[in-house]
């Protein structure tokens, strides 16, 4: 992939965007084949959705071991995008180069959705007209669900393999076989490796050298327990993560995890400030809404948390909408043992809320309200919604028989979890307010600035499986009374009924994860899910506002 998105002058971004509205007639290229690639007559304005960001951080108290660190991690980083590229689609190779062809938005538009789909338009192809397949690169394209149930019907030994986070499924034959991520991108792992262990030897932290060292033998051996463990302890002045983590691509099972790159630097004093909110995990827990046997009260408490600034992301966490913060690992091992990390990105939180949240309150909420929206509340927000992802059941029992609840929710379960961890942010920040451990400032704009944020979200596609998670917080809550609408169509939180309504919300989410209720949780969506004319008609308000931002890696250039 060019990476012309992360890597071209910012001034060739911002000349295309200009364009914008300018064209409107269909491009069409030939690839050196016969085949003629078609691209969407809108490609200008789709690419107008992303607000060109320059993404900068201050290296300048870096010594300067850790500065050469740095230029081996991008390097490595690179190839996390190469990596996403093909478990995106195994097509994707080979049409990068075609795209080349194409014009310059054509060319960015899809580096920034890592292939001809568009992610801001339910994934529907932007070049030509090949549907997206729900299995994406990790498995045969045309392959369903009841054929891979079939398979291990008939093949029980298979099981493991193949519901592994780190296999693809590739045809054999008349068959099918795993084959692992280390063999699959052997590739592009085996440098990566390599760009790790140089950043390993030039760093003089410690507990960094040590992660580098277990992640590079991680790559070529598929076990990543012992490295997660050490990201855990990773206490540098450079916080980096790389490996394969989310599940989202996987819109067949939601088993395979997507390689992805975080390259920080740390920010300790704002880091030590939310240090304190790792005390309460055990109390959050016991205070969920839901009965005791369903609680997880065995997860690790160490849970640090992270303030960074981002220098570089590649790879999953690039593509399409930019992530404001995470929560990982997602292995309940590692959770059980430590808890997870939380890393606020907060020059991403920043850019967003200023480009973004801002003027999407000012257009859906009464004017009231928008004077109740703060950043505090945003960065708020984001924290305890990281925290909320390791909180609530993960390994449930089902009829005597252990799984978790990933692997029973299957393609809702991602849905379920990022609309669980919205809730319970929003939850458990009122809880901590009631006993006096969140600032006056959260607590006035907490509710207006999550139902912003609601639009936010919305506008990455309603009807599409994650924008079913953020659509249903939102009509139940205006189903529950905590929302109401004024005469020009805005909307109002109700603070007498919100926390309420927030509260029976997460009730009926954590049930659904804790008795692993696929069909319940399909109910729930189908119930709540579906945008209605309200919502719609807020989110036209929203034209002018662009969707997301486009970053430009300013700092990264440097490496």
């Amino acid at each position: 992939m060019k990476g012309i998105a992360t890597s071209a002058p910012i001034a060739l971004v911002i000349g295309v965007l200009l364009t914008a509205g300018c064209g409107g007639a269909e491009e069409t290229a030939t690839t050196g084949s016969d085949e003629v690639l078609v691209v969407a007559s809108d490609i200008e304005e789709r690419l107008a959705q992303y607000s060109p960001t320059e993404i900068t951080a201050d290296l300048s108290h870096l010594p300067e071991s850790e500065m050469a660190a740095l230029a081996h991690l991008v390097a490595a980083a690179r190839l996390m995008d190469e990596i996403f590229l093909r478990q995106v689609w195994v097509g994707n190779p080979k049409m990068a180069d075609q795209v080349g062809a194409l014009s310059d938005a054509a060319q960015i538009y899809y580096d920034i959705n890592f292939g001809p789909w568009d992610r801001l338009a339910e994934m529907e192809p932007f070049i030509g007209s090949m549907p997206h397949p729900p299995g994406a690169g990790y498995y045969p394209v045309g392959m369903t669900q009841a054929e891979f149930e079939a398979w291990l019907e008939a093949h029980p030994e298979d099981r493991e393999t193949f519901e592994s986070l780190h296999t693809v499924i590739r045809r054999q034959g008349e068959g099918l076989v795993a084959v692992p991520y280390a063999e699959a991108y052997m590739e592009f792992l085996d440098p990566a490796a390599e760009y790790l262990l140089h950043a390993a030897a030039a760093t003089e932290n410690e507990s960094l050298r040590r992660f580098l060292e277990l992640r590079a033998e991680a790559f070529s051996t598929d076990d990543y327990f012992e490295s997660d463990m050490a990201w855990m302890d990773l206490d540098a002045p450079v916080e980096v993560t790389i490996g394969p983590y989310e599940v989202y691509e996987d819109q067949l099972f939601g088993y395979k995890a997507a390689f992805e790159a975080f390259v920080t630097v740390d920010i300790p004093e704002e880091s030590a400030k939310l240090e304190r909110f790792k005390s309460f995990l055990p109390w959050l827990e016991e205070n969920l809404p839901i009965p005791d046997e369903h609680k997880n009260p065995d997860r690790g408490t160490e849970s640090p948390i992270r303030v960074v600034d981002e220098i570089f992301t590649a790879g999953d966490t690039k593509a399409g909408v930019q992530t404001l913060a995470f929560n990982l690992p997602n292995d309940e091992r590692v959770r059980e043992a430590k808890g997870s990390k939380k890393v606020m990105l907060r020059n991403m939180l920043r850019a967003k809320y200023d480009k973004l949240l801002v003027p999407i309150a000012e257009r859906v909420l009464v004017p009231e309200d928008v004077e109740r929206v703060s950043f505090a509340a945003f960065f708020a927000e984001s924290l305890h919604h990281e925290l909320s992802h390791g909180l609530g059941p993960g390994r449930i029992t089902i009829d005597g028989r252990e799984t978790e609840v990933r692997k029973e929710l299957k393609d809702l379960y991602s849905v379920m979890e990022e609309a669980k961890a919205d809730v319970m942010g929003i939850y458990n920040i009122l809880a901590l307010a009631e006993r006096g451990e969140i600032a006056d400032e959260i607590v006035a704009t907490i509710e207006p600035s999550y139902v912003a944020g609601l639009f936010r979200s919305a506008r990455f596609g309603v009807h599409e499986a994650h924008g079913q998670g953020v659509i249903s917080q939102f009509n139940y809550l205006l189903d529950h009374g905590a929302l109401e609408i004024d005469e020009a169509g805005r909307f109002r939180t109700v603070p007498e009924v919100f926390p309420g309504a927030i509260r029976e919300l997460l009730a009926e989410m954590l049930m659904l994860q804790a008795l692993g209720d696929y069909e319940g949780t399909q109910a729930f969506l189908d119930t709540y899910g579906q945008p209605r004319q309200e919502m719609l008609d807020a989110i036209d308000r929203l034209s002018d506002v662009p969707v997301d931002i486009l970053p430009i890696y300013r700092t990264a250039e440097a490496f």
